[in-house]
């Protein structure tokens, strides 16, 4: 594993544990050269998964780019990465429990917003903004009062 501060070749494993979902092995990382401190992530890959986008181009799935996207709505929110890396996990586990191995990108989408909608409110309506092309103010007001009418629409658990 290449240090992402120095770059050398040979880093040493110094703990190894799986992660709380035990869909992953954690591992802290030491460099020798720098004494440089990291941690990385190794993770099964049960199949090759193609993302189909809306122009019928076929893109290979990119977990770090899910990454990215739920951490660039997530910026400045208080929210343990822990859980973040749990949810990436379980849309992961979703895509691959599909059963194919094309998936169209409004799909990922979905199940994306489903799980920012359980980890972070704010995260959510800002992935919902770029995943839904939201272009006005307007589009936000009605995404909002959408999700409220569909909030008070749910039956309350406490009232059973």
């Amino acid at each position: 594993m290449r240090c992402p501060y120095c770059g050398n070749d040979d880093t040493q494993v110094k703990d190894s544990r799986p992660t709380e979902d035990s869909n992953s092995i954690r591992r802290r990382r030491i460099c020798p050269s720098c004494g440089g401190r990291f941690t990385t992530f190794e993770r099964v890959q049960l199949r090759e998964l193609l993302i189909v986008k809306k122009s019928g181009r076929k893109v290979p799935f990119d977990r770090d780019k899910l990454a990215r996207s739920v951490n660039t709505a997530l910026r400045k929110r208080d929210v343990e990465p822990e859980r973040v890396e749990r949810m990436i996990s379980g849309v992961v586990r979703q895509l691959e429990s599909l059963g194919d191995t094309e998936i169209s990108s409004e799909t990922v989408g979905q199940f994306v917003m489903e799980g920012l909608k359980g980890l972070d409110d704010v995260a959510f309506v800002r992935f919902a903004s770029v995943y839904k092309n939201f272009s006005a103010a307007d589009d936000f007001r009605s995404f909002l009062t959408e999700l409220g009418n569909d909030e008070r629409s749910k039956p309350n658990r406490e009232d059973d």
